[in-house]
């Protein structure tokens, strides 16, 4: 006895096949219960003459298939928000006509395929991802969307966007007073002002000052002219494409929150990680003052910020750090610290430059009279800086040498930022010493003698 195959929605006996479709019931339904009466009819009604020559095996050959069609999958009615695939029957300006499976076909509106163009679909080839929108009924096709079903896998990703720290691309498409409107997989979603770093924020306020309110009818005309001669300075961005992370995603209530700036961060600390696995110590690099504080000045090294601190800005004393840079301005920094574990990068301005001890003998000598500024007043004397750009360091004014009479305190004779004309006694480099007179450098000075 032969065994029943089936292939391509046929059932084949040896020579002879038969159609799944004739074994559906009289609405068109598979039923267990008809499909042996179905089948017997089929193979007594003659029109395979050669299956009657066998009929005294017909019941064996029923069981047989009937265990076959036991094993074979029946296909499943479409459900309304189901999301499936198809191939292209047929694509035209009236639609598209979609094989959804199990000899179903399913019907897509112009409405609802927007997201395509019908040059890129090949017909009997090109597969498409459909939502339904109505199922199929026994006089009508189903309506499907492909439309719908890009909205719902933009959904989709959205939550996995936000599970796993995705970055993704949208496009401004508005504005309003809280931020930016942005269009992503076709879905609208928004961007706080406090999230938005490629909109400046002023210029959100500015578009406020330029709406009028509680104006008079009497002025309502000049003002509508007024205001058709105006344009939002935000229009220059629509179509601007951002990179965001999500904030939040809520399906039910369709509401998709970004952040740009969080995509800004994440970005700069993956560029600071790279760059501090390349930085070394004692490398020169060119940066930009991305900004400034009162302990010192970061500097941008590109897409990462390093910290020039006050001490590091001059080999002389400074007020500010705004007192030697700017914020834009472009300079060359050393790298003198890398702390990778703490994402830190130490840079140095005065280490590009001579350290004014070690050219000081080509500056000064022992025996001149120099100008200085008094930086500090201590019980046992004053200290001064030599105003010379080129050797500018810091010596001691011993209180012996501060004046020719007695006094009980340095502050009697001098005072913090006095300038003053100084002679040089000692010059102490390799120790960085320097050791002045303040008495011995007056015009009328006359030393005594013992």
């Amino acid at each position: 006895m032969g065994k029943w195959v089936i292939a391509r929605g046929l059932f084949y006996f040896g020579d002879f096949q038969i159609s799944s479709m004739e074994l559906l019931d009289g609405n068109g339904l598979y039923n267990p219960a008809s499909r042996q009466y179905n089948l017997y009819n089929f193979i007594k009604g003659g029109s395979h003459k050669h299956m009657t020559d066998h009929e005294e095996g017909a019941g064996d050959i029923i069981e047989d298939m009937g265990t076959l069609l036991d094993s074979v999958e029946q296909p499943k009615p479409l459900r309304r928000g189901e999301v499936i695939e198809g191939i292209v029957l047929r694509a035209d300006s009236d639609g598209i006509l979609v094989n959804v499976g199990a000899k179903a076909e399913g019907t897509v509106p112009p409405g609802e395929m927007r997201t395509v163009a019908l040059e890129d679909i090949v017909v009997g080839e090109t597969s498409v991802t459909m939502l339904v929108v109505r199922p199929e009924g026994s006089d009508r096709p189903a309506i499907l969307s492909i439309d719908k079903a890009v909205n719902e896998s933009g959904w989709v990703s959205f939550s996995n966007a936000e599970k796993d720290g995705e970055i993704l691309d949208g496009t401004i498409i508005g504005f309003n007073r809280g931020g930016a409107i942005i269009e992503i997989f076709g879905i609208r979603g928004f961007v706080p002002i406090s999230h938005l770093v490629s909109v400046p924020r002023d210029l959100f306020q500015s578009s406020l000052m330029n709406t009028p309110e509680g104006t008079s009818s009497d002025s309502s005309e000049s003002n509508s002219e007024t205001n058709a001669e105006q344009t939002d300075p935000r229009d220059e961005f629509i179509g601007q494409t951002i990179r965001v992370k999500v904030l939040e995603v809520n399906r039910p209530r369709n509401r998709a929150i970004f952040s740009e700036r969080n995509t800004v961060q994440s970005e700069r600390e993956d560029l600071k990680s790279k760059l501090i696995e390349e930085l070394e110590i004692g490398e020169i690099r060119k940066g930009k003052i991305s900004g400034i504080s009162n302990f010192g000045a970061f500097v941008d090294l590109g897409g990462a910020d390093g910290l020039v601190h006050i001490s590091e800005m001059s080999w002389s004393p400074i007020g500010s750090p705004g007192d030697v840079v700017e914020v834009g301005q472009e300079i060359d920094v050393k790298v003198i610290k890398i702390d990778k574990d703490g994402q830190k990068i130490g840079l140095s301005l005065r280490q590009l430059q001579p350290e004014p001890w070690i050219a000081i003998s080509d500056h000064l000598h022992i025996g001149d009279v120099v100008a200085a500024v008094i930086t500090n007043v201590t019980d046992f004397g004053a200290f001064a800086r030599l105003d010379n750009p080129d050797c500018s360091v810091e010596g001691l004014i011993h209180i012996s040498e501060l004046s020719t009479r007695m006094i009980r305190h340095p502050s009697d004779v001098i005072a913090e930022g006095d300038n003053v004309q100084v002679k040089v006694l000692r010059i102490e480099a390799d120790r960085r010493r320097l050791g002045m007179s303040l008495k011995q450098a007056a015009e009328d000075y006359v030393e005594e003698e013992y």
